[in-house]
């Protein structure tokens, strides 16, 4: 089955972590795609997800203009586009990006500008999330969520954790979370990624997520399935990434399709286009490759996407009409 021509939508994605050479080559002419190769694009297996973090660097050091930032955004639209992605959530941590001189609410005005000037240019529909770290302070968590309160009303959508989920606990973070529910914010978080599924419980008793990124991890607990299938809480699966962050052993052993049967809401996602090497289409492939999915189970996936993404009811509609008319036969 050739997926290139099918509608999807992605929810998680990360900005930071998805520069094409051909962007990179544009704010670093001296690169070779050689050298971009071997900085920007992970291994097939990383130590662990810290590991994987690293390459991460590479894409925030050539995030710290206004032009910068613009064109990164602008190139991941053009990338989506070739994906046939109609709908975007694409992250990043603002914080990240003030190694000359920009304020996170500058960062976050010009990430959002070059959205809506993307979706102007390209018609994918896209909305931005702002991250939080899992080594930052409670004042640096408390910082990131009000700049979600600040830029409501623009593509600005929700607040998330993300990072070393292994290496730092939760409670820097709670404060911050307790705040976004108390505005009302849509809000996912990392979690049952490099930690198993009693990650996964603790973030949904303190943070109370809609969504859990990534979260495959919950196999490992029946109880955690049940709980997730019950409470509708969505899980954004990166199967790529997994196994390239060391979570899971190799692709025929990935979760995803035993979480699919088991009748838990699930995204099917890259997380990291440049450092997986990796596109939506690619994903889709290797899920039927490896686990025979059929066109019907990447519809249900997408819808569900939609249903759990962090818009308006009017959006949904128009996208779930376009993911039906794109997957008739």
């Amino acid at each position: 089955m050739n997926y290139a021509q099918l509608p999807k939508v992605e929810l998680h994605l990360h900005l930071d972590c998805s520069l094409s050479y051909e962007v990179v080559k544009q704010l670093n002419p001296n690169i070779s795609y050689e050298s971009y190769r071997e900085s920007f694009v992970g291994p097939v297996k990383c130590t662990d997800l810290a590991d994987f973090l690293t390459r991460a660097i590479n894409g925030i050091n050539l995030m710290q203009t206004p032009k910068e930032l613009e064109l990164v955004t602008l190139d991941l639209f053009q990338q989506l586009k070739a994906d046939n992605v109609i709908y975007a959530e694409i992250r990043f941590a603002p914080l990240e990006h003030q190694e000359k001189g920009l304020s996170p609410e500058e960062v976050v005005q010009i990430v959002n500008d070059a959205t809506a000037k993307g979706i102007a240019e390209t018609g994918i529909e896209a909305r931005l999330i702002l991250c939080t770290l899992r080594h930052y302070t409670e004042e640096q968590s408390m910082k990131a969520v009000k700049l979600v309160e600040q830029f409501q009303g623009t593509m600005v959508a929700g607040f998330d954790i993300a990072a070393d989920e292994a290496g730092f606990p939760i409670k820097e973070h709670i404060k911050a979370f307790e705040y976004a529910r108390q505005k009302g914010f849509h809000v996912t978080a990392h979690a049952g990624e490099a930690r198993g599924a009693d990650s996964v419980w603790e973030t949904l008793e303190h943070f109370r997520p809609s969504r859990i990124g990534h979260g495959v991890r919950s196999i490992e607990d029946p109880k955690l399935i049940d709980h997730l299938r019950e409470m509708k809480i969505h899980l954004e699966v990166c199967p790529t990434s997994n196994v390239q962050t060391n979570v899971i052993d190799t692709i025929q052993d990935h979760p995803a399709d035993r979480i699919y049967q088991a009748g838990v809401s699930m995204s099917v996602n890259t997380d990291a286009r440049t450092i997986s090497d990796t596109t939506l289409n690619k994903e889709y492939t290797i899920l039927e490759k490896e686990f025979g999915w059929k066109k019907a189970y990447f519809l249900k996936c997408n819808l569900e996407a939609i249903e759990h993404a962090f818009v308006g009811e009017e959006v949904k509609e128009r996208l779930t009409k376009k993911l039906k008319e794109g997957y008739m036969d």
